[in-house]
């Protein structure tokens, strides 16, 4: 059993052919990425099988859906040791207004924050805004 399928099956995916690309695909992107760029990769694939992949994905937590302010959600992998049974991993994200890439800032983490009793949180995001590392030095 190769490497990505065995991330799958620790994930409870079952590894099949699409599923392995799609792994491939997003482990070589070093930036979030948005359903229309999953698209662009898989040329021969339908629109809903790609969609059904990355949900399933999500739901295995094996992808984090990130909502950076633009209205196109953007996905990315969870570090390896998050997903399996862990704790959410909950770090920062960077969006770059001048290249619109999203970046996982995974060394960042957002800190715990108490709420009053009562409130429950269901889902956090904390992204930063401005030139990214490659924009900044043009």
């Amino acid at each position: 059993m190769n490497k990505i399928e065995q991330v799958l099956q620790d994930h409870h995916i079952r590894p099949t052919a699409i599923r392995l690309l799609m792994y491939k695909f997003l482990n070589e992107r070093n930036v979030a990425v948005t359903l229309n760029d999953i698209e662009s990769g898989f040329d021969k694939s339908e629109r809903t099988t790609l969609y059904r992949t990355i949900k399933t994905f999500e739901k295995h937590g094996l992808v984090h859906q990130i909502d950076d302010g633009t209205g196109v959600a953007k996905y990315a992998l969870d570090e390896p040791e998050q997903g399996t049974g862990g704790s959410q991993d909950l770090h920062l994200h960077f969006h770059c207004t001048n290249c619109n890439e999203t970046i996982c800032l995974t060394d960042h983490k957002i800190p715990h924050i108490s709420l009053p009793k009562g409130f429950v949180t269901q889902d956090m995001n904390l992204v930063l805004k401005g030139s990214c590392d490659k924009c900044s030095t043009d």
